[in-house]
């Protein structure tokens, strides 16, 4: 026997000594997670770390699965031991091992997280996180406000080294110190235009973080773990970005609200050069032609030099209103999710009603006065002067619904006049509800609860009272879920509507992430509250979850181009809501088109998986630019070379995603060419399968695609017809289907005019 084998075997001879194999185990038993408590001391010597032990054990069990699919934990430091998925059988072998102190099912609890990775499938038993290992060894830049580097989302437990091929700086102050390490590896400033435009007037070029977005964003693309964040007690749990394992790069380029697209331009710049993955930004400016975008200039270079650009689309909430729309970037709009943050009522007459608050006080309001002015018209809806300061002060005041006074307003009237409370019966939730001044309970004007109130303060009158107001109460599985957020902007795109934009949602609205700890959350009574985490709403939130998400996907497959990593983000999209039902809009609760969420919210687990990607290689981008009919000057000032070749493939570039526009002088029908790259079984056939609504018809030749190996292309046509009377937008889908599950699907939407 070599001296090889003969220590596999003494190897071998230990683990069945210390686990006292037993091979006889019943049918049909389910596996459970099992909490092990081993008592490391006894660990044998051969192995070197107590994660290798702890998956010798696993492996020497009888039946066993892969150790790495059984094995969730090993732990170090809050137990020595690990966390597992057995049969009872397996852990009845386990207790039979001298160095096992305890072992127990694990139990189930209440969630109580910042819950966004949790909402879009991110677990970390299976999927995306596991494979990726949370984005190990990736780069985000992020084009923002600055970083507060000392929150604890940037913290570097855990974190790997930093890349060798990371090339960029930590820039320090002479007035503000500004350290960096690990997990936010990098951070530089870039203010110049904003300097020179007298937008900012800090002689001190610091990367800190004075205003918030910045590290907000930062932190929600990848921050590190937090227990026990909340705002004011709101959403109240572990914090943590969606790649926490990913480096973090901050570029400042803009102090407050605005910056200038020098700043913008001169950061992505350096981002390129100093080798970041990844470039989020959440930031935009007036939609342009391509050659005068300055986003859209430096993402194709990104792009070409294998970097992600991932870009939020704008909260501007109407149609033809979405930004960074080039097709080259990964355009984000934004969606809600099944949480929210409520107060309670309970009025003189014990009923009890529940509406939306973020209300940082956790003190109660007790037996206090009901006022409604429903008399007068303006007092009702608490419009602005309306109100008596002797008719409401100490009171809780009822203000009804008015399509000109939403419930920022109303609440304003309310603290100028001494009110204690309101009830704001309002559909214009304000963006920045947390920023209300007085304790509110927000309720839709449509709702039961707003008709039973009204009833009894107008029944009861002078009498009507309320007998306890409660508040941070956080409710989690609120349907519909996820909606289009009604503050996303939607397509068309204004400068091609051609291309389907956005691309994507993702969460957006009252997102709970790292803020700087000297600026204010919220006022009340005249105070100025801070927090380290705040809840905030925009696109500028749901494009950082899309950042991180593509780092996990780029930490799996790192031969993947940004374009295939958006083709398997939007072709494992889904459109319907925790209700079963296609996705709606929260402005309206109606039904919500690609229009407004493009291929649909983001699977990131089925995304590690598509099937199939469209790829685009840079001469994809020229030929696409070529047909849009640019000028010799303006094809050079973005593609930045001086020759160039195009083919006649015109605008219609190899998008996961279809738009055909008619009017009464063109053609009704339009064809599209797409080539799709096998990237999952080497030998798979993909059946097209179509859906349609009145109006449009959609044809594919050929019906089946046979692959053979992977990354093998094929190319296939799409007719698309409109006939009818059809209205401005009507859309149905093309899925590809494999026998192994894949389902590749891509909007098809008709703009008619």
């Amino acid at each position: 026997m070599s001296l090889c084998n003969y220590q596999h075997f003494i190897l071998s001879s230990l683990l069945v000594l210390l686990l006292g194999i037993n091979n006889v185990k019943s049918e049909h038993e389910d596996y459970k997670t099992y909490i092990v408590h081993m008592d490391h001391s006894l660990k044998p010597s051969s192995f070197l770390t107590h994660e290798t032990w702890h998956r010798a054990i696993l492996r020497s069990l009888s039946n066993p699965v892969h150790d790495k699919d059984m094995l969730l934990y090993s732990y170090n430091h809050v137990m020595h031991g690990f966390s597992a998925r057995l049969t009872p059988s397996q852990a009845a072998e386990i207790k039979k091992s001298p160095a096992h102190i305890a072992i127990r099912k694990e139990k189930s609890g209440k969630l109580f997280t910042t819950h966004s990775p949790q909402f879009m499938g991110l677990t970390h038993s299976s999927g995306l996180w596991n494979a990726s290992s949370y984005g190990e060894g990736v780069i985000i830049g992020i084009i923002d406000t600055g970083v507060w580097p000392e929150s604890e989302s940037f913290n570097d437990k855990g974190m790997p080294p930093v890349p060798t091929r990371w090339k960029g700086k930590c820039q320090n102050s002479t007035i503000n110190p500004f350290p960096c390490n690990r997990k936010l590896i990098g951070a530089q400033v870039f203010l110049k235009g904003s300097q020179a435009a007298g937008e900012s007037d800090s002689p001190d070029d610091t990367p800190r973080d004075f205003y918030g977005h910045g590290t907000h964003t930062s932190s929600t693309a990848a921050g590190n773990h937090v227990p026990g964040a909340s705002q004011f007690g709101y959403a109240q749990g572990v914090a943590r970005g969606i790649a926490t394992a990913a480096h973090v790069a901050m570029y400042k380029v803009s102090p407050t609200r605005s910056s200038m697209e020098s700043d913008v331009l001169a950061a992505m710049d350096q981002a390129i050069a100093d080798g970041v993955d990844i470039m989020s930004l959440s930031l935009g400016f007036d939609p342009t032609p391509y050659f005068q975008d300055v986003i859209a200039i430096a993402s194709l270079s990104a792009v070409q030099k294998g970097i992600a650009v991932i870009c939020a689309a704008g909260n501007y909430y109407s149609p033809n209103t979405t930004h960074n729309a080039a097709p080259w970037i990964t355009t984000v709009g934004a969606g809600t999710l099944d949480r929210s943050f409520t107060a309670t009522v309970t009025l003189g007459n014990d009923q009890t009603f529940e509406g939306k608050s973020e209300f940082p006080n956790r003190a109660l309001v007790i037996h206090t006065p009901l006022y409604y002015g429903k008399s007068d018209f303006d007092k009702a809806i608490c419009r602005n002067g309306a109100l008596n300061e002797s008719e409401v002060s100490g009171k809780v005041v009822l203000c009804d619904d008015n399509n000109s006074t939403g419930a920022f307003e109303q609440a304003e009237e309310l603290s100028r006049n001494g009110a204690v409370a309101g009830i704001l019966i309002s559909d214009s939730v304000p963006f920045y509800i947390n920023q209300l001044r007085i304790p509110t309970l927000n309720l839709p004007s449509s709702s039961r609860a707003t008709t039973l109130i009204r009833k009894y303060a107008t029944e009861a009158a002078a009498d009507a009272t309320v007998k306890i107001m409660r508040f941070v109460l956080t409710r989690l599985g609120t349907k519909p879920a996820p909606q289009v957020a009604y503050f996303s902007s939607r397509g068309p795109d204004p400068i091609n509507p051609n291309i389907l934009k956005p691309d994507v949602i993702a969460p957006g609205a009252d997102v709970l992430a790292a803020y700087p700890p000297i600026k204010p959350v919220q006022l009340f009574d005249n105070y100025a509250l801070a927090s380290d985490y705040a809840l905030l709403s925009g696109t500028s939130m749901s494009a950082p979850h899309v950042a991180g998400v593509t780092a996990l996907l780029k930490a799996v497959h790192p031969e993947w181009s940004p374009a295939a990593i958006r083709s398997a983000l939007m072709t494992t999209a889904y459109t319907t809501d925790n209700n079963g039902t296609t996705l709606t809009d929260e402005a309206t609760n109606l039904p919500a088109t690609p229009l407004d969420y493009g291929a649909g919210h983001i699977n990131p687990n089925k995304a590690m998986d598509p099937g199939l990607i469209y790829d685009i290689d840079w001469q994809g981008y020229v030929d696409f630019l070529c047909g849009l009919g640019y000028s010799v000057t303006e094809m050079k000032a973005i593609i930045r070379q001086s020759q160039w070749n195009c083919s006649d493939e015109g605008t219609d570039v190899n998008y996961p995603s279809f738009v055909a526009m008619f009017n009464a002088s063109s053609p009704n029908v339009k064809n599209f060419t797409r080539v799709v790259t096998n990237v999952g079984d080497g030998q798979s056939v993909y059946h097209a399968v179509v859906e349609t609504t009145y109006g449009m018809m959609i044809r594919v030749e050929p019906t089946a695609l046979t692959f053979t190996n992977k990354y093998q292309k094929k190319n296939f046509v799409v007719s698309v017809q409109a006939y009818g009377k059809t209205p401005p937008v009507t859309y149905g889908y093309l899925k590809w289907v494999d026998q192994n599950g894949h389902i590749v699907s891509s909007p098809v939407v008709v703009l008619n005019s």
